[in-house]
């Protein structure tokens, strides 16, 4: 058989391949190579444009959180309410209201805030007032907790007081303030005193009651703010005897102070105290005096009932800075409908004619009905009710002078 020239292309048949001495490439090497090159080409395209996206839009935004105000106890909130700067009529304006919250509002073409009235808050919720004791303002005694003043200056006066809430319309009103008295001691006239009477009736409790922390929490929490009525001699002892450690002008210091400090310390949560009774006792500056000096070192303040007018409570208590007043009118002095409508009457006149007044009554049946329903035709009459602490915690002598 003749044999050809390989390397004679002339010769070669048509069709044949020359025979290759290399070997071929497989395709799955190929493909390998290939995503090599682009995953190389990624890397160095995100390291040179610090792309982390893999080039999908983005953006990168700052978050900042608004400074929030500070947050402030209950009783601050509403004093403040009534004294911030620019308010109108106890109301705040909308730039105030977000000003003190923290909350920013962003409003459509960047306009300011309305200048128009958000919110009073006494108008719009009941007040509740704290039953618990402040820890500040507590002391522990061989009797029970004692009042006292805080470390920080706090006081059971102001820290248990009702804030004064008069509406706009009354604010440079003459003031009225009432003290009811003998709750404690009848579970049905506590409970129908304290859902009668307006919150801003002061009330007074008696030492002796069975469930006395349960019926003063009841009262704060229906917006009363409430006293301590102390037990103290009448010209008539023994005869009329107020009630077991009664502050008698025979007792020696010591013994007058223990007596006081165990009456103290029958309920806690109490911004000042009132006599029950009295008449010898409140005039007598040698048994009175050591009393008033610890009520004034406890930060409580005195209310006299008005009923003795021999009593030197008010005079003794500037000589120890005590806050004190001296009721103006007894109202129930004679329980019948029109003896006390008459004497809620010398009440009102009693407040036009000195700016404020103080009207003290029994939380008999009664008294009640009638006070409540005067009350609440008060402001109709151009009288604004405030708690007693609003017209006592002016300062010791502030109070009206009484009414025949």
């Amino acid at each position: 058989m003749a044999s050809f020239d390989e390397g004679d292309e002339l010769n070669r048949p048509l069709g044949l391949a020359r025979p290759s001495s290399r070997q071929p490439i497989p395709y799955h090497h190929l493909a390998l190579a290939g995503c090599g090159v682009l995953v190389v080409g990624l890397i160095a395209f995100l390291i040179e444009t610090d792309d982390r996206m893999g080039g999908e839009p983005y953006a990168v935004a700052a978050i900042e959180k608004e400074p929030t105000a500070p947050v402030v106890a209950a009783a601050d909130r509403v004093a403040a309410s009534q004294v911030a700067p620019g308010q109108t009529g106890g109301r705040l304006a909308a730039s105030e209201v977000e000003a003190q919250s923290g909350v920013k509002v962003v409003r459509a073409g960047n306009a300011p805030p309305p200048g128009a009235v958000i919110i009073e808050v006494p108008d719009a919720i009941g007040l509740h007032l704290d039953p618990a004791p402040d820890p500040r303002l507590i002391e522990k005694s061989r009797f029970g907790l004692l009042p006292r003043i805080g470390a920080d200056g706090a006081r059971p006066a102001e820290v248990y007081a009702r804030p004064a809430m008069i509406p706009a319309k009354l604010k440079s009103a003459p003031r009225v303030a009432l003290v009811v008295g003998g709750l404690g001691l009848s579970e049905e006239g506590t409970a129908s005193a304290i859902a009668q009477l307006p919150g801003a009736v002061s009330l007074g409790f008696a030492p002796y009651g069975a469930r006395l922390s349960d019926d003063v929490a009841a009262a704060r929490d229906a917006g009363h703010e409430t006293l301590l009525q102390l037990p103290m001699e009448p010209f008539d002892y023994p005869s009329d005897n107020p009630g077991p450690h009664t502050l008698l002008t025979s007792a020696s210091e010591s013994q007058t102070l223990d007596d006081l400090h165990w009456l103290m310390s029958r309920f806690q949560v109490y911004a000042g105290v009132t006599n029950f009774l009295g008449g010898k006792f409140t005039a007598s500056e040698a048994a009175l005096s050591p009393v008033l000096r610890d009520l004034a070192a406890r930060g409580l303040f005195y209310v006299d009932d008005g009923a003795s007018p021999r009593s030197l409570a008010r005079s003794d208590a500037a000589a120890v800075k005590l806050p004190a007043a001296t009721a103006d009118v007894v109202i129930d002095a004679v329980q019948k409908p029109q003896a006390i409508d008459d004497a809620l009457t010398r009440l009102e006149a009693a407040a036009r004619a000195n700016g404020s007044a103080v009207g003290v009554a029994t939380a008999l049946p009664l008294s009640v009905e009638h006070i409540a329903r005067w009350a609440r035709g008060l402001e109709a009459h151009g009288l604004a009710l405030t708690p007693v602490s609003a017209i006592v915690t002016r300062g010791p002598g502030q109070a009206a002078q009484a009414v025949p």
